[in-house]
C-alpha cells in the first residue's frame, strides 16, 4: 500500500465515525430481532431466469423474528449458517433461571464460572474459553465490556425475552470481533397481545424475587415495560463466619418500544436502569458497619475441612510461624453497589434494490466497592454505531457496513479502609474503534451448498489496524442432516481492569506491557441432524489465543512497592473440545435429552487460571401433560487438573489449606441435580415448586474456597464445585 493510499485510509476512518453518527441518528437506527450482523441469517440469494432470457438475482427474505420450538430443542440448531443454539423463553422458564447467567449455564460448550468466592464475580463461558471472550448483546447490539460483565450479567433480566440464541467461535459476529469465544445474543420479544405478567417467589437463604411485565400492541407499533427484584442472602456453609455465596439486593426496570413505520423505517428500541447491592466475607447487610471494622477477628478458621488448629488465625506451612487474624469483618469482605443506564434502537427499511440497517446504542456503568479494606470507584461509558447496505449483485447478497466504537474507564480509590493513600486512574483507559466491513453470501450446488465470507478492518486508536477474516459454510446432505465449517479470527482489546486478579486493587501502580491485542485463530464443525422427534449435533472446536494478556499483582518495583506488570503470554493458548447434544420426543407428552463435552487445554502457568473440567455430561426429562409442567436435569461434572491451573510457574509457592496441608491437585467427579414442578390451576394461574442442586452438594465439604500460600498469605480462589448447597423455592405466576 502506497503512502497516499495510507493517508486516504486514515482519512476515511477519521470521518467514518461522524458521518455514521448523523446518518444514524437522522434515520434512528435498525429493527430487527436477531444477529443483524450476519445477513445469511436474512436472504437467500438464488438465480432465476428473466423473461428477457437474461439472468436476475432473486432474493428471498425470511422474517428473524420467526423461530419454532423445533430450532430451539437441545441438539437443534438455527437455520443459519453459523452454528447458532438456542434457548426459548419457555426452557429458560422450566430452569426456574432469574438472570442470563442462569439461563444458558449447564449446557454442551457453554458454562458460567465463578471466579471468586468472596464477590462470586460470574462469567459466560463459550468452549471453556476465559469468559472475558464471550459477548453479550441486545437484540444483536454489543453493550457490555469486561467491566460491565464482571458483576453486569447477574442484572440482565428474562421477562420479555423471546430467546437467547448462543454463536460459539471467534468471529461468530461481524460486529463484535472482540467475542473471542462467541456470542450470547438476548432477543427481545414483539408483543402480539395486551400481556400483564407477574412472578411472585420466595426461597430458603432469605431468597425473594418479583417479576413484572407489561406489553401493550398499539396502532403501528407496541410497547413494553418491566420490573425485576430479587434478593438473596449470603451463604456460609461450612460455619466459619465467611460466606461462600454472595448476597444480593437487586432491582432492574426497562421499557421497550416498537414502530412499525417512521419514514420507511421499521424500529424497536429498549432503555433499562440497574441497581445491584451484592456483598460477600462477612455475614449480614449492614455494609457500612462491616467497612468500618478493620480489627480484631470475627470468624472461626478452624471450621470446616482443612481448618486450622487455632479459630483465630493459622500456621505458615514453611516457617510453622502463627499468622493471627486482625483485620476485623472488613478485612475479609468484598461489597459492590452497581448502576448501570443503557439504551438500544435500531432500524431497517428497503432502499432501491437493497435493505439499510442502522442501529445505535450507549451506557453508563457505575461500580462503587469494597475489597478487603481497599476502596475501588469505577465509571465506564460506551458507545456504539453501526450502518450497512445489503443488497444483491451479480448473484451474491453483499453486505457492506460500518461500525464505531467507544468504551471508557475512569477510576480512583485509596488503599486501605482508614484513610489509606489514594490511587487515581489506577486502570484508566479510552478505546476508540472505527471499522469497515463487507460480506459476501452465495449458494452452489442447486442452494445445497452456502458461503459466507467476511472481513472486517478495525482502526483502534491503541493497537492500530487489526484485519478479521472469516469464512462459513453449510452443505445440506439431505433435509435433515446438514454440516457446518468455521474458520477466521478475532481480536480483543485487553484493559487492566482487573479481569484475572483482585490483587490490583492493592497495587501502587500498573506497568503496562501489553502492545498488541488478543488474537484467536478458531476452527469449528458441526454435524447437525433434526427431524420432527430426535435432534442432534455434534462439533468440533479448536481455539488458539495468541498474545494472551496476563497479571502479576505480586511483582514489586525498585523501591520495594507492590506493583502489577500487565503483560502478554509468551506462547498461545490452545482450547479444543468436542461435543454433543441432542434431545428425543418419546411421546407427545415427554422429551428426553442428553449430551457431553471432552476438552483439551494447552498453555503456561499463569495464563489459564481458573480451573475448567476435561468433561461435563448432561441428562434431562421434560414432562408436560394437561395442567403439569415437569422437569428433571442432571450435571455431572469431571475432574479438573487443579495444579495445572493454579500453578503459578516458579514451583516454589503451593496451595494449601488453613491446617497446613497441601490443597488437591485433582477435583473430584461430582454431580448435581435440579428438579421443577409446575401446575396450572387455570390458564391465568400457574403454582410452581422447586429445588436446585437437590442433593446438597457442596464443595466446602470436601475443601474450602479459601487458601493459603508457603508463606501464610491467603486468597479465596479455589474453586472447582458449587458454593450453594440445595435451593428451594416455590412461587406463582400470574398471566393476563
Amino acid at each position: 500500500m502506497s503512502a497516499s493510499d495510507r493517508r486516504a485510509l486514515r482519512r476515511f476512518f477519521m470521518a467514518a465515525p461522524t458521518a455514521l453518527a448523523l446518518a444514524s441518528w437522522a434515520m434512528c437506527a435498525q429493527a430487527h430481532d436477531g444477529h443483524h450482523h450476519e445477513p445469511e441469517r436474512v436472504a437467500r440469494v438464488k438465480t432465476t431466469a428473466s423473461k428477457e432470457g437474461g439472468t436476475l438475482p432473486e432474493v428471498t427474505v425470511h422474517s428473524l423474528g420467526t423461530s419454532t420450538q423445533r430450532q430451539m430443542r437441545p441438539g437443534a440448531l438455527r437455520d443459519d449458517i453459523v452454528m447458532t443454539e438456542s434457548v426459548s423463553a419457555r426452557a429458560i422458564e422450566k430452569t426456574g433461571a432469574t438472570n442470563v447467567n442462569e439461563a444458558v449455564d449447564k449446557n454442551p460448550g457453554v458454562a458460567v464460572q465463578v471466579e471468586c468466592s468472596i464477590c462470586n464475580v460470574r462469567n459466560v463461558l463459550l468452549n471453556n474459553l476465559p469468559g472475558r471472550y464471550t459477548t453479550l448483546l441486545i437484540d444483536g447490539i454489543p453493550m457490555y465490556s469486561s467491566v460491565s460483565s464482571a458483576y453486569g450479567l447477574d442484572s440482565v433480566g428474562l421477562y420479555g425475552v423471546e430467546r437467547i440464541d448462543i454463536a460459539r467461535g471467534a468471529g461468530a459476529s461481524l460486529i463484535a470481533p472482540e467475542a473471542l469465544a462467541g456470542t450470547v445474543n438476548i432477543v427481545t420479544k414483539r408483543p402480539t397481545r395486551d400481556e400483564a405478567q407477574m412472578r411472585v417467589q420466595g426461597g430458603n437463604f432469605g431468597a425473594r424475587r418479583l417479576d413484572v411485565f407489561l406489553a401493550k400492541p398499539l396502532q403501528g407499533g407496541a410497547v413494553t415495560a418491566a420490573v425485576h427484584y430479587d434478593r438473596h442472602n449470603s451463604v456460609d456453609g461450612n460455619g466459619d463466619g465467611i460466606s461462600e455465596y454472595t448476597g444480593y439486593d437487586r432491582r432492574m426496570g426497562g421499557m421497550g418500544w416498537f414502530l412499525d413505520d417512521v419514514g420507511g423505517f421499521k424500529m424497536r428500541g429498549r432503555f433499562d436502569l440497574v441497581d445491584e447491592k451484592r456483598g460477600g466475607g462477612a455475614l449480614g447487610r449492614d455494609y457500612q458497619a462491616i467497612k468500618d471494622n478493620m480489627s480484631g477477628n470475627p470468624f472461626n478458621f478452624s471450621r470446616g475441612a482443612g481448618g486450622s488448629q487455632r479459630p483465630d488465625g493459622w500456621y505458615a506451612p514453611d516457617s510453622g510461624d502463627f499468622l493471627p487474624y486482625d483485620s476485623g469483618r472488613g478485612g475479609f469482605s468484598e461489597i459492590i453497589f452497581t448502576k448501570r443506564a443503557q439504551i438500544v434502537h435500531q432500524g431497517e427499511r428497503r432502499l432501491g434494490d437493497g435493505r439499510l440497517r442502522l442501529a445505535m446504542g450507549a451506557a453508563q456503568h457505575k461500580q462503587d466497592s469494597f475489597y478487603e479494606g481497599d476502596y475501588y470507584f469505577a465509571k465506564q461509558r460506551q458507545y456504539y454505531l453501526d450502518g450497512n447496505y445489503q443488497f444483491p449483485a451479480a448473484g451474491w447478497l453483499i453486505t457492506a457496513g460500518a461500525s464505531w466504537r467507544y468504551e471508557d474507564l475512569r477510576s480512583h480509590g485509596t488503599l486501605g479502609a482508614q484513610g489509606g493513600a489514594p490511587v487515581v486512574g489506577l486502570d484508566n483507559y479510552t478505546f476508540r474503534t472505527p471499522a469497515l466491513y463487507l460480506q459476501g453470501y452465495h449458494t452452489f450446488l442447486g442452494d445445497r451448498l452456502e458461503l459466507n465470507a467476511s472481513v472486517r478492518v478495525d482502526r483502534h486508536n491503541e493497537y492500530g489496524t487489526i484485519v478479521s477474516p472469516r469464512a462459513n459454510l453449510l452443505y445440506h446432505h439431505t433435509a435433515h442432516l446438514s454440516s457446518r465449517l468455521s474458520a477466521g479470527k478475532g481480536f480483543r482489546a485487553p484493559t487492566s481492569f482487573f479481569e484475572q486478579d483482585h490483587g490490583i486493587l492493592s497495587t501502587t501502580r500498573i506497568v503496562r506491557e501489553v502492545t498488541k491485542p488478543e488474537v484467536s485463530e478458531n476452527l469449528s464443525y458441526a454435524l447437525n441432524f433434526a427431524d420432527d422427534r430426535f435432534a442432534v449435533t455434534t462439533s468440533y472446536n479448536y481455539n488458539r489465543i495468541k498474545h494472551m494478556a496476563v497479571l502479576d499483582s505480586g511483582a514489586q518495583d525498585a523501591q520495594g512497592n507492590p506493583i502489577t506488570l500487565f503483560t502478554s503470554a509468551k506462547r498461545p493458548v490452545t482450547v479444543q473440545g468436542v461435543d454433543v447434544n441432542a434431545s428425543y420426543q418419546l411421546t407427545p407428552s415427554l422429551a428426553l435429552s442428553a449430551g457431553g463435552e471432552l476438552y483439551h487445554y494447552k498453555f503456561d502457568p499463569g495464563t489459564l487460571v481458573f480451573a475448567r473440567p476435561k468433561s461435563r455430561f448432561f441428562a434431562s426429562v421434560d414432562f408436560e401433560q394437561g395442567p403439569w409442567t415437569l422437569t428433571a436435569k442432571v450435571n455431572v461434572t469431571g475432574p479438573m487438573d487443579l495444579k495445572k491451573f493454579h500453578g503459578d510457574g516458579s514451583g516454589e509457592q503451593g496451595r494449601y489449606n488453613f491446617d497446613g496441608t497441601k490443597k488437591r491437585d485433582k477435583s473430584p467427579t461430582f454431580a448435581t441435580v435440579d428438579v421443577r414442578g409446575q401446575y396450572s390451576i387455570s390458564k391465568n394461574v400457574s403454582l410452581y415448586l422447586g429445588v436446585d442442586n437437590l442433593f446438597n452438594y457442596r464443595q466446602v465439604d470436601k475443601e474450602s474456597f479459601l487458601w493459603i500460600n508457603g508463606d501464610g498469605e491467603m486468597d479465596v480462589t479455589h474453586l472447582w464445585g458449587p458454593n450453594r448447597g440445595r435451593y428451594i423455592y416455590a412461587g406463582v405466576k400470574l398471566d393476563f
